[in-house]
Protein backbone atom coordinates (compact mmCIF):
# COMPACT_ATOMS: atom_id res chain seq x y z
CA UNK A 1 0.00 0.00 0.00
CA UNK A 2 1.39 3.21 -1.40
CA UNK A 3 1.04 6.28 1.25
CA UNK A 4 -0.31 9.12 -1.24
CA UNK A 5 2.27 12.23 -1.50
CA UNK A 6 4.65 14.15 -3.56
CA UNK A 7 7.49 11.69 -3.12
CA UNK A 8 5.48 8.25 -3.77
CA UNK A 9 4.08 9.63 -6.68
CA UNK A 10 6.29 7.66 -9.25
CA UNK A 11 5.89 4.54 -7.55
CA UNK A 12 2.01 4.28 -7.83
CA UNK A 13 0.57 1.73 -10.36
CA UNK A 14 0.53 2.22 -13.92
CA UNK A 15 -2.90 2.54 -14.16
CA UNK A 16 -3.21 5.25 -12.16
CA UNK A 17 -3.43 8.72 -13.94
CA UNK A 18 -1.73 11.55 -12.26
CA UNK A 19 -0.44 14.95 -12.36
CA UNK A 20 2.00 15.35 -16.12
CA UNK A 21 3.26 18.60 -14.48
CA UNK A 22 6.10 19.67 -12.14
CA UNK A 23 3.97 20.52 -8.77
CA UNK A 24 7.17 22.47 -7.18
CA UNK A 25 6.11 24.76 -10.46
CA UNK A 26 2.65 25.71 -9.57
CA UNK A 27 1.75 29.43 -7.77
CA UNK A 28 -1.43 30.63 -6.26
CA UNK A 29 -4.10 32.28 -8.00
CA UNK A 30 -7.33 30.93 -6.13
CA UNK A 31 -8.39 30.10 -2.59
CA UNK A 32 -11.27 27.90 -2.16
CA UNK A 33 -13.36 27.96 0.13
CA UNK A 34 -15.49 24.45 1.50
CA UNK A 35 -12.69 21.74 -0.22
CA UNK A 36 -15.12 19.18 0.30
CA UNK A 37 -15.43 15.66 -2.46
CA UNK A 38 -17.51 18.24 -4.70
CA UNK A 39 -14.87 20.72 -5.31
CA UNK A 40 -12.02 18.10 -6.08
CA UNK A 41 -13.94 15.88 -8.53
CA UNK A 42 -14.95 18.84 -10.37
CA UNK A 43 -13.13 22.79 -10.25
CA UNK A 44 -10.02 21.18 -9.24
CA UNK A 45 -9.62 18.27 -11.55
CA UNK A 46 -10.49 21.28 -14.49
CA UNK A 47 -7.62 23.21 -13.32
CA UNK A 48 -5.51 19.79 -13.46
CA UNK A 49 -6.25 19.62 -17.05
CA UNK A 50 -4.85 22.95 -17.83
CA UNK A 51 -1.86 21.63 -15.95
CA UNK A 52 -1.42 18.69 -17.51
CA UNK A 53 -1.58 20.97 -20.81
CA UNK A 54 1.29 23.19 -19.70
CA UNK A 55 -0.46 26.26 -19.38
CA UNK A 56 -1.89 28.55 -16.50
CA UNK A 57 0.40 26.80 -13.80
CA UNK A 58 -0.35 30.54 -11.35
CA UNK A 59 -4.00 29.56 -11.19
CA UNK A 60 -2.96 26.62 -8.32
CA UNK A 61 -5.64 26.38 -5.56
CA UNK A 62 -4.95 27.44 -1.74
CA UNK A 63 -7.64 25.19 -0.15
CA UNK A 64 -9.42 26.72 3.49
CA UNK A 65 -12.60 26.37 5.62
CA UNK A 66 -13.95 28.21 8.22
CA UNK A 67 -15.77 25.14 10.54
CA UNK A 68 -14.04 22.80 13.09
CA UNK A 69 -14.32 20.09 10.60
CA UNK A 70 -12.06 21.85 8.40
CA UNK A 71 -9.45 21.71 10.48
CA UNK A 72 -9.25 17.94 10.88
CA UNK A 73 -9.69 17.67 6.78
CA UNK A 74 -6.75 20.28 6.47
CA UNK A 75 -4.10 17.97 9.01
CA UNK A 76 -5.00 14.30 6.48
CA UNK A 77 -4.60 17.32 2.82
CA UNK A 78 -1.40 18.36 4.72
CA UNK A 79 -0.67 14.62 5.23
CA UNK A 80 -0.62 13.76 1.65
CA UNK A 81 0.83 17.06 0.21
CA UNK A 82 -2.95 18.32 -0.95
CA UNK A 83 -3.20 15.07 -3.09
CA UNK A 84 -6.55 13.83 -4.00
CA UNK A 85 -7.22 10.35 -5.56
CA UNK A 86 -10.44 10.87 -7.90
CA UNK A 87 -12.65 7.67 -8.63
CA UNK A 88 -14.57 7.62 -11.94
CA UNK A 89 -17.50 5.28 -11.52
CA UNK A 90 -19.10 3.48 -14.50
CA UNK A 91 -21.06 -0.09 -14.10
CA UNK A 92 -18.16 -1.24 -16.89
CA UNK A 93 -14.91 -0.05 -15.19
CA UNK A 94 -13.72 1.77 -12.01
CA UNK A 95 -10.38 4.44 -12.77
CA UNK A 96 -8.18 6.26 -10.49
CA UNK A 97 -6.54 9.65 -11.15
CA UNK A 98 -4.46 11.77 -8.40
CA UNK A 99 -5.13 15.30 -8.90
CA UNK A 100 -2.69 17.84 -7.82
CA UNK A 101 -4.04 21.35 -8.53
CA UNK A 102 -3.96 21.82 -4.74
CA UNK A 103 -1.44 22.85 -3.32
CA UNK A 104 -1.46 24.15 0.31
CA UNK A 105 -3.99 24.55 2.86
CA UNK A 106 -4.96 27.48 5.11
CA UNK A 107 -4.67 27.46 8.94
CA UNK A 108 -7.88 27.41 10.34
CA UNK A 109 -8.20 30.08 12.92
CA UNK A 110 -11.30 31.10 15.50
CA UNK A 111 -10.73 34.30 13.83
CA UNK A 112 -10.40 33.40 10.42
CA UNK A 113 -6.70 35.69 10.37
CA UNK A 114 -4.60 33.37 8.37
CA UNK A 115 -7.67 33.00 5.49
CA UNK A 116 -7.81 36.95 5.21
CA UNK A 117 -4.46 37.40 5.14
CA UNK A 118 -4.06 34.86 2.26
CA UNK A 119 -6.91 36.11 0.32
CA UNK A 120 -5.80 39.87 0.66
CA UNK A 121 -2.47 38.49 -0.82
CA UNK A 122 -2.39 40.22 -4.63
CA UNK A 123 -1.25 36.95 -6.25
CA UNK A 124 -4.96 35.62 -5.45
CA UNK A 125 -7.03 36.79 -8.23
CA UNK A 126 -10.28 34.34 -7.16
CA UNK A 127 -11.91 33.25 -4.58
CA UNK A 128 -14.52 30.28 -5.36
CA UNK A 129 -16.42 28.27 -2.63
CA UNK A 130 -18.46 25.32 -2.32
CA UNK A 131 -20.26 25.84 1.05
CA UNK A 132 -23.24 23.91 0.47
CA UNK A 133 -26.73 26.18 -0.36
CA UNK A 134 -27.53 25.52 3.28
CA UNK A 135 -24.30 27.88 4.05
CA UNK A 136 -24.99 30.88 2.73
CA UNK A 137 -27.67 32.83 5.41
CA UNK A 138 -29.63 33.30 2.57
CA UNK A 139 -33.68 33.91 2.91
CA UNK A 140 -34.65 32.86 -0.48
CA UNK A 141 -38.18 34.30 0.36
CA UNK A 142 -37.33 37.76 0.85
CA UNK A 143 -34.30 37.68 -1.16
CA UNK A 144 -31.82 39.24 1.67
CA UNK A 145 -29.49 38.14 3.66
CA UNK A 146 -30.14 37.16 6.92
CA UNK A 147 -28.90 40.45 9.21
CA UNK A 148 -30.27 38.78 12.26
CA UNK A 149 -28.22 36.11 12.34
CA UNK A 150 -25.42 35.87 15.50
CA UNK A 151 -22.77 35.01 12.86
CA UNK A 152 -23.57 38.14 10.31
CA UNK A 153 -24.15 39.96 13.52
CA UNK A 154 -20.84 39.39 14.38
CA UNK A 155 -19.51 39.98 11.01
CA UNK A 156 -21.14 43.57 10.60
CA UNK A 157 -20.10 44.80 14.34
CA UNK A 158 -16.43 43.76 14.17
CA UNK A 159 -14.70 42.61 10.55
CA UNK A 160 -11.35 42.32 11.94
CA UNK A 161 -12.38 39.03 13.63
CA UNK A 162 -15.10 37.42 11.35
CA UNK A 163 -16.85 34.26 11.59
CA UNK A 164 -18.41 33.71 8.07
CA UNK A 165 -16.63 32.78 4.97
CA UNK A 166 -18.60 35.81 3.49
CA UNK A 167 -17.55 38.16 6.11
CA UNK A 168 -13.82 36.87 5.80
CA UNK A 169 -14.35 38.02 1.89
CA UNK A 170 -15.00 41.02 3.09
CA UNK A 171 -12.07 41.89 5.47
CA UNK A 172 -9.89 40.71 2.73
CA UNK A 173 -11.50 43.04 0.07
CA UNK A 174 -11.13 45.71 3.19
CA UNK A 175 -7.54 45.21 3.34
CA UNK A 176 -7.18 45.33 -0.24
CA UNK A 177 -8.74 48.33 -1.36
CA UNK A 178 -6.99 50.10 1.94
CA UNK A 179 -3.80 49.05 0.56
CA UNK A 180 -4.03 50.31 -3.08
CA UNK A 181 -4.68 46.87 -3.92
CA UNK A 182 -6.81 45.61 -6.50
CA UNK A 183 -10.32 43.39 -6.36
CA UNK A 184 -10.62 39.66 -6.94
CA UNK A 185 -13.04 37.70 -8.21
CA UNK A 186 -15.82 35.64 -6.36
CA UNK A 187 -17.32 32.89 -7.49
CA UNK A 188 -19.70 30.50 -5.84
CA UNK A 189 -19.80 26.85 -7.20
CA UNK A 190 -22.89 25.89 -5.16
CA UNK A 191 -25.70 24.71 -6.54
CA UNK A 192 -28.18 27.73 -6.17
CA UNK A 193 -30.36 29.42 -8.26
CA UNK A 194 -28.86 32.93 -9.14
CA UNK A 195 -25.54 31.76 -6.75
CA UNK A 196 -23.91 34.70 -8.46
CA UNK A 197 -26.19 37.34 -7.43
CA UNK A 198 -26.63 35.71 -4.32
CA UNK A 199 -23.13 36.00 -3.34
CA UNK A 200 -23.03 39.44 -4.74
CA UNK A 201 -25.87 40.24 -2.15
CA UNK A 202 -24.19 38.78 0.06
CA UNK A 203 -20.56 40.28 0.17
CA UNK A 204 -22.21 43.83 -0.13
CA UNK A 205 -24.70 43.41 2.09
CA UNK A 206 -22.35 43.07 4.92
CA UNK A 207 -20.07 45.38 3.24
CA UNK A 208 -22.75 48.26 3.75
CA UNK A 209 -22.82 47.76 7.29
CA UNK A 210 -18.87 47.94 7.80
CA UNK A 211 -18.21 50.82 5.70
CA UNK A 212 -20.48 52.23 2.65
CA UNK A 213 -17.79 53.08 0.77
CA UNK A 214 -16.13 49.84 0.92
CA UNK A 215 -19.63 48.52 -0.63
CA UNK A 216 -19.60 51.24 -3.78
CA UNK A 217 -16.04 49.78 -4.11
CA UNK A 218 -16.98 45.96 -4.16
CA UNK A 219 -19.82 46.75 -6.38
CA UNK A 220 -17.66 49.22 -9.05
CA UNK A 221 -14.78 46.40 -9.14
CA UNK A 222 -15.07 43.12 -7.71
CA UNK A 223 -16.98 40.71 -10.19
CA UNK A 224 -20.02 37.87 -9.18
CA UNK A 225 -20.16 35.65 -12.27
CA UNK A 226 -23.08 33.03 -12.38
CA UNK A 227 -22.35 29.54 -12.85
CA UNK A 228 -24.15 25.58 -13.05
CA UNK A 229 -22.03 23.21 -12.16
CA UNK A 230 -22.62 19.66 -12.36
CA UNK A 231 -20.87 16.27 -11.41
CA UNK A 232 -23.04 13.66 -9.01
CA UNK A 233 -20.71 12.65 -5.95
CA UNK A 234 -21.23 10.89 -3.16
CA UNK A 235 -20.03 11.23 0.29
CA UNK A 236 -16.91 9.45 1.10
CA UNK A 237 -17.70 6.47 3.73
CA UNK A 238 -15.76 3.18 4.60
CA UNK A 239 -16.64 1.82 1.12
CA UNK A 240 -14.47 4.89 -0.58
CA UNK A 241 -12.11 4.36 1.60
CA UNK A 242 -11.75 0.65 0.55
CA UNK A 243 -11.33 1.05 -3.17
CA UNK A 244 -8.95 3.66 -3.45
CA UNK A 245 -6.64 0.92 -1.45
CA UNK A 246 -7.71 -1.50 -4.04
CA UNK A 247 -5.85 0.66 -6.82
CA UNK A 248 -2.29 0.01 -3.78
CA UNK A 249 -3.37 3.57 -2.97
CA UNK A 250 -3.38 4.58 0.59
CA UNK A 251 -5.07 7.79 0.55
CA UNK A 252 -6.99 9.80 3.57
CA UNK A 253 -9.46 12.10 1.47
CA UNK A 254 -10.37 9.97 -1.69
CA UNK A 255 -13.45 11.16 -4.29
CA UNK A 256 -15.66 9.24 -6.05
CA UNK A 257 -17.74 10.47 -9.16
CA UNK A 258 -19.75 9.95 -12.18
CA UNK A 259 -18.37 9.81 -15.79
CA UNK A 260 -20.11 13.17 -16.13
CA UNK A 261 -19.19 16.90 -15.58
CA UNK A 262 -20.62 20.22 -16.87
CA UNK A 263 -19.56 23.95 -15.73
CA UNK A 264 -21.49 26.73 -17.52
CA UNK A 265 -20.26 30.03 -16.80
CA UNK A 266 -21.26 33.79 -17.12
CA UNK A 267 -17.38 35.06 -18.06
CA UNK A 268 -16.56 37.92 -15.62
CA UNK A 269 -13.27 37.83 -13.73
CA UNK A 270 -12.20 41.35 -13.00
CA UNK A 271 -8.79 39.84 -12.31
CA UNK A 272 -8.17 37.27 -15.13
CA UNK A 273 -8.82 33.75 -15.30
CA UNK A 274 -7.38 30.15 -16.06
CA UNK A 275 -8.28 28.99 -19.68
CA UNK A 276 -11.15 26.78 -18.69
CA UNK A 277 -12.64 26.46 -21.92
CA UNK A 278 -9.82 24.75 -22.75
CA UNK A 279 -10.71 21.66 -20.72
CA UNK A 280 -14.36 22.26 -21.26
CA UNK A 281 -15.99 24.66 -19.77
CA UNK A 282 -19.01 26.62 -21.24
CA UNK A 283 -18.74 30.42 -21.22
CA UNK A 284 -22.43 31.37 -21.53
CA UNK A 285 -24.44 34.08 -21.42
CA UNK A 286 -27.55 32.03 -20.94
CA UNK A 287 -26.06 30.54 -17.73
CA UNK A 288 -29.65 30.72 -16.37
CA UNK A 289 -31.21 28.66 -18.63
CA UNK A 290 -28.58 25.70 -18.23
CA UNK A 291 -29.26 26.55 -14.49
CA UNK A 292 -32.70 26.41 -14.83
CA UNK A 293 -32.94 23.18 -16.97
CA UNK A 294 -30.61 21.32 -14.42
CA UNK A 295 -31.79 21.94 -11.06
CA UNK A 296 -35.27 21.42 -12.33
CA UNK A 297 -34.58 17.51 -14.07
CA UNK A 298 -31.37 16.95 -11.85
CA UNK A 299 -31.77 18.71 -8.61
CA UNK A 300 -36.13 18.44 -8.28
CA UNK A 301 -35.22 15.20 -9.45
CA UNK A 302 -33.20 13.73 -6.82
CA UNK A 303 -35.62 14.80 -4.61
CA UNK A 304 -38.49 12.94 -6.47
CA UNK A 305 -36.54 9.35 -6.66
CA UNK A 306 -34.77 10.00 -2.89
CA UNK A 307 -37.06 10.46 -0.95
CA UNK A 308 -39.50 7.69 -1.68
CA UNK A 309 -36.67 5.40 -1.96
CA UNK A 310 -36.18 6.97 1.84
CA UNK A 311 -39.70 5.42 2.76
CA UNK A 312 -39.30 2.57 0.85
CA UNK A 313 -36.34 1.66 2.50
CA UNK A 314 -34.00 1.95 -0.27
CA UNK A 315 -30.60 2.56 -0.05
CA UNK A 316 -28.94 4.01 -3.38
CA UNK A 317 -30.60 6.13 -5.80
CA UNK A 318 -29.84 3.18 -8.61
CA UNK A 319 -31.86 1.25 -6.67
CA UNK A 320 -34.49 3.41 -6.48
CA UNK A 321 -34.38 3.67 -10.13
CA UNK A 322 -34.38 0.11 -10.80
CA UNK A 323 -37.48 0.07 -8.62
CA UNK A 324 -40.39 -0.34 -11.26
CA UNK A 325 -42.79 2.51 -9.63
CA UNK A 326 -39.91 5.36 -8.29
CA UNK A 327 -38.82 5.10 -12.14
CA UNK A 328 -42.18 5.56 -14.01
CA UNK A 329 -43.34 8.23 -10.95
CA UNK A 330 -39.99 9.72 -12.24
CA UNK A 331 -40.72 9.81 -15.92
CA UNK A 332 -44.56 10.50 -15.90
CA UNK A 333 -43.39 13.80 -13.08
CA UNK A 334 -40.93 15.22 -15.02
CA UNK A 335 -42.58 14.79 -18.65
CA UNK A 336 -46.15 15.71 -16.91
CA UNK A 337 -44.90 18.31 -14.52
CA UNK A 338 -41.57 19.47 -15.35
CA UNK A 339 -40.53 19.62 -18.94
CA UNK A 340 -43.21 22.11 -20.20
CA UNK A 341 -41.66 24.42 -18.03
CA UNK A 342 -37.89 24.08 -18.78
CA UNK A 343 -36.53 26.65 -21.46
CA UNK A 344 -34.30 24.28 -24.32
CA UNK A 345 -30.30 25.31 -24.47
CA UNK A 346 -28.89 25.29 -28.36
CA UNK A 347 -27.02 21.75 -27.43
CA UNK A 348 -29.58 19.46 -26.09
CA UNK A 349 -33.27 19.30 -25.54
CA UNK A 350 -35.27 18.90 -22.48
CA UNK A 351 -36.49 15.42 -23.64
CA UNK A 352 -32.40 14.57 -24.41
CA UNK A 353 -31.08 16.04 -20.91
CA UNK A 354 -34.18 13.85 -18.73
CA UNK A 355 -32.89 10.31 -20.81
CA UNK A 356 -29.26 11.98 -19.76
CA UNK A 357 -30.33 12.59 -16.01
CA UNK A 358 -31.95 8.74 -15.98
CA UNK A 359 -29.24 7.51 -16.83
CA UNK A 360 -26.55 9.26 -14.05
CA UNK A 361 -29.37 8.04 -12.06
CA UNK A 362 -29.32 4.37 -13.10
CA UNK A 363 -25.81 4.03 -12.20
CA UNK A 364 -24.98 1.21 -10.55
CA UNK A 365 -21.40 2.00 -9.47
CA UNK A 366 -22.17 4.68 -7.83
CA UNK A 367 -23.10 4.58 -4.17
CA UNK A 368 -24.93 7.59 -4.21
CA UNK A 369 -27.38 7.04 -1.49
CA UNK A 370 -30.95 8.37 -0.84
CA UNK A 371 -29.91 9.61 2.83
CA UNK A 372 -27.60 12.08 0.94
CA UNK A 373 -29.58 13.42 -1.49
CA UNK A 374 -32.27 13.80 0.70
CA UNK A 375 -30.11 15.85 3.58
CA UNK A 376 -31.13 18.89 3.67
CA UNK A 377 -34.75 18.63 2.43
CA UNK A 378 -36.13 22.20 3.46
CA UNK A 379 -33.60 23.89 1.49
CA UNK A 380 -33.63 21.94 -1.66
CA UNK A 381 -37.22 21.55 -1.74
CA UNK A 382 -37.66 25.57 -1.35
CA UNK A 383 -34.91 25.86 -3.85
CA UNK A 384 -35.59 23.26 -6.56
CA UNK A 385 -38.99 21.85 -6.38
CA UNK A 386 -41.17 25.05 -4.93
CA UNK A 387 -40.46 27.57 -7.71
CA UNK A 388 -41.88 24.72 -10.10
CA UNK A 389 -45.01 24.38 -8.14
CA UNK A 390 -45.34 28.24 -8.16
CA UNK A 391 -45.04 28.63 -11.81
CA UNK A 392 -46.68 25.45 -12.98
CA UNK A 393 -50.28 27.10 -10.93
CA UNK A 394 -49.21 30.33 -12.70
CA UNK A 395 -49.36 28.67 -16.27
CA UNK A 396 -51.89 26.52 -15.46
CA UNK A 397 -50.08 23.58 -15.71
CA UNK A 398 -50.19 20.26 -13.67
CA UNK A 399 -48.70 20.02 -10.42
CA UNK A 400 -50.10 16.44 -9.66
CA UNK A 401 -46.69 14.82 -9.44
CA UNK A 402 -45.02 17.83 -7.49
CA UNK A 403 -48.04 17.82 -4.82
CA UNK A 404 -46.93 13.88 -4.27
CA UNK A 405 -43.17 14.76 -4.14
CA UNK A 406 -43.95 17.01 -1.66
CA UNK A 407 -46.12 14.57 0.14
CA UNK A 408 -43.73 11.66 0.32
CA UNK A 409 -41.16 13.89 1.75
CA UNK A 410 -43.77 14.78 4.43
CA UNK A 411 -43.99 11.58 4.90
CA UNK A 412 -40.25 10.95 4.81
CA UNK A 413 -39.75 13.44 7.63
CA UNK A 414 -42.20 11.42 10.22
CA UNK A 415 -38.93 9.69 10.64
CA UNK A 416 -39.77 5.82 9.74
CA UNK A 417 -39.74 3.71 6.95
CA UNK A 418 -42.63 1.22 5.94
CA UNK A 419 -40.19 -1.54 7.33
CA UNK A 420 -39.99 -0.10 10.66
CA UNK A 421 -36.75 1.28 10.95
CA UNK A 422 -35.63 4.72 12.09
CA UNK A 423 -35.12 7.55 9.71
CA UNK A 424 -32.45 9.13 11.41
CA UNK A 425 -32.28 13.54 11.27
CA UNK A 426 -31.25 14.50 8.38
CA UNK A 427 -31.92 17.79 8.13
CA UNK A 428 -30.68 21.05 10.49
CA UNK A 429 -34.34 21.24 11.08
CA UNK A 430 -35.16 18.17 11.82
CA UNK A 431 -37.26 18.39 14.74
CA UNK A 432 -39.59 20.58 13.85
CA UNK A 433 -39.90 19.07 10.25
CA UNK A 434 -40.72 15.94 12.44
CA UNK A 435 -43.30 17.75 14.93
CA UNK A 436 -44.90 19.23 12.03
CA UNK A 437 -44.99 15.35 9.56
CA UNK A 438 -46.21 13.48 12.77
CA UNK A 439 -49.23 16.37 12.97
CA UNK A 440 -50.09 16.12 9.07
CA UNK A 441 -50.48 12.13 10.12
CA UNK A 442 -54.33 12.75 10.46
CA UNK A 443 -54.45 16.52 9.53
CA UNK A 444 -52.16 17.09 6.01
CA UNK A 445 -52.61 20.35 6.42
CA UNK A 446 -50.26 20.58 8.91
CA UNK A 447 -47.34 20.01 7.21
CA UNK A 448 -48.28 23.03 4.42
CA UNK A 449 -48.61 25.09 7.32
CA UNK A 450 -44.66 25.56 7.99
CA UNK A 451 -45.26 29.13 6.65
CA UNK A 452 -41.33 29.40 5.85
CA UNK A 453 -40.86 26.47 3.45
CA UNK A 454 -44.28 26.89 1.84
CA UNK A 455 -45.55 30.54 2.09
CA UNK A 456 -48.81 31.22 0.36
CA UNK A 457 -49.01 27.87 -1.97
CA UNK A 458 -51.08 26.68 2.34
CA UNK A 459 -53.41 29.01 0.79
CA UNK A 460 -53.97 27.70 -2.69
CA UNK A 461 -56.83 25.40 -2.97
CA UNK A 462 -55.82 23.16 -6.00
CA UNK A 463 -52.34 22.59 -4.42
CA UNK A 464 -53.68 21.86 -1.09
CA UNK A 465 -56.19 19.47 -2.38
CA UNK A 466 -53.72 17.60 -4.28
CA UNK A 467 -51.33 17.18 -1.13
CA UNK A 468 -53.75 16.48 1.38
CA UNK A 469 -54.99 13.63 -1.11
CA UNK A 470 -51.40 12.07 -1.53
CA UNK A 471 -50.35 12.29 1.28
CA UNK A 472 -53.69 10.76 2.99
CA UNK A 473 -53.13 8.38 0.76
CA UNK A 474 -49.73 7.57 1.28
CA UNK A 475 -50.41 6.60 5.42
CA UNK A 476 -53.60 4.68 4.33
CA UNK A 477 -51.73 2.56 1.24
CA UNK A 478 -48.57 2.81 1.55
CA UNK A 479 -46.21 5.12 -0.67
CA UNK A 480 -45.60 1.94 -3.47
CA UNK A 481 -49.65 1.50 -3.63
CA UNK A 482 -49.65 5.84 -4.00
CA UNK A 483 -47.05 5.42 -6.92
CA UNK A 484 -49.54 2.42 -8.62
CA UNK A 485 -52.47 4.97 -8.36
CA UNK A 486 -50.58 8.05 -9.57
CA UNK A 487 -49.35 5.96 -12.34
CA UNK A 488 -53.11 5.02 -13.30
CA UNK A 489 -54.49 8.06 -13.17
Amino acid sequence: MIHLSDLTLRNLPRSVKQPRYDRSSLTPGIVHIGVGNFHRAHQGWYLQQLFNLGIDRDWAVIGAGVRRYDAKQREKFLKQNCLSTLIELTPKQKAAEVVGSMIDYVPVDHDNSALVRKMADPSIRIISLTVTDSGYYFDSASGKLQLSHPDIVNDTVDINRPKTAFGSIVSALKARRDKGLGPFTCQSCDNLPGNGEILREIIISIAERVDPSLAQWIGTYCTFPRSMVDCIVPQTSQNELELVRSFGIDDLVPVTHENFRQWVVEDEYCAGRPHWEQAGVMFSSRVHDYESMKLRILNAGHQVVANAGEVMAIHAVADCMNQRAIREMFYKLQREDIIPLVIPVPDISPQDYLELIARRFSNSAMCDTTRRVSFDGASRHSKFVLPIVREALQSNSSIKGLALTEAIWARMCEGTREDGSEIEPNDPRWNELQHCAKAARTRPRAWLEQSWIYDDLAEVAEFVKSFEFWLNHIWSKGCKSTLHEYLCD
